[in-house]
């Protein structure tokens, strides 16, 4: 089979595409013949073992998985003897441990969900990571009717996730962007528009009961100063340096926590069945439309990753296979 490949860590010039042998499955896995693929933040850290402290996880000095791909949809091409939730023929999607952007990936069963058939592939591609993330943010901030929430990084897969989702649960809605992006976030269903090269939100007379940080561009002080009292400042991204990344903000926006009367926290999202479910199922019921920026054949990843690394995409990044 075709997959995506890379035996050192780098830029996306280290990636190939090769044949690699289709791999065997366990009892309780599935393979799956993957058509549609997305890129995160996740596959340009592990592509490039940057912050330094993922290659504890990743391989020291080369990458242990040598095929990248978290997020992926497709059909079921066999089962394992202990699989009973799926069949040959099935559309699947779900959250690998990476080798997803292949033709085939061995998945376990309890990594994979149902696709609605009112979904295209290229759409459920969209959802498990970014659109998890998304939803685990608003079930964090606790986000409702009356609440107002600041999606700081509106324009990227988790933000254009975020700013609908939070409008669907009846909340005032404030999205960031920069200044081109502004009408993309307006249609995702914003009730006000940012542009953070006119406006630093910090400064502003606003305050919002929940503030989710998807840039880390402003210190959690200053984020502190547009949160109401009692309110939630909830940080999701990879921001940081290039040995321990995200992880001593992240530390000191907890500590803080311990001293103030709003809540200061982070999210590390986690794979989860029921909110995939729930996600697919707002997309084919016309509640829920990723953003899809681009899509390019599997063979042209390296081109896809350079496009996110250049021009900062509005949504998501699809792989079609």
């Amino acid at each position: 089979m075709k997959a995506l490949v890379y035996r050192e860590y780098g830029s996306a010039d280290v990636l190939r595409y090769e044949d690699i042998e289709t791999p065997t499955i366990a009892d309780d896995e599935v393979l799956v013949r993957v058509h549609a693929a997305s890129l995160n933040f996740a596959d340009r850290a592990a592509l490039h073992g940057i912050p330094g402290l993922i290659r504890l996880a990743f391989g020291l000095r080369r990458p242990k998985a040598t095929v990248l791909g978290r997020d992926i949809a497709g059909t079921v091409a066999a089962v394992g003897a202990a699989v009973t939730r799926f069949q040959v023929g099935d559309a699947v999607l779900g959250e690998m441990e990476q080798r997803g952007f292949a033709e085939y990936v061995a998945a376990k069963e309890g990594y994979l969900v149902a696709k609605p058939a009112g979904i295209t592939f290229e759409q459920a591609a969209t959802l498990p990571v970014a659109g998890t993330t998304a939803l685990q943010a608003m079930r964090l901030g606790a986000v409702g009717p009356g609440r107002t929430v600041l999606v700081n990084g509106a324009t990227g897969g988790v933000g254009s996730f975020a700013v609908q989702l939070a409008k669907n649960l009846g909340a005032e809605v404030t999205g960031v962007c920069r200044t081109r992006n502004v009408d993309f976030v307006r249609a995702l269903g914003a009730d006000h528009v940012v542009d953070r090269a006119r406006e630093d939100i910090t400064a502003s007379s606003r305050s919002f009961d929940v503030i989710v940080d998807l840039t880390g561009d402003h210190a959690v002080s200053r984020f502190r100063r547009a949160l109401t009292r009692r309110g939630i400042f909830i940080a999701s991204n990879g921001s940081g340096g290039r040995v321990v990344g995200p992880f001593p903000r992240l530390l000191r926006t907890l500590v803080l926590s311990l001293f103030v009367s709003q809540r200061l926290t982070g999210l590390v999202a986690r794979r989860n069945l029921d909110d995939l479910t729930h996600l697919a199922e707002l997309v084919a019921s016309g509640r829920l439309t990723p953003a899809i920026e681009r899509t390019y054949p599997l063979a042209e990843t390296a081109d896809a990753l350079r496009f996110i690394e250049s021009e900062h995409p509005r949504g998501k990044i699809v792989l079609t296979v």
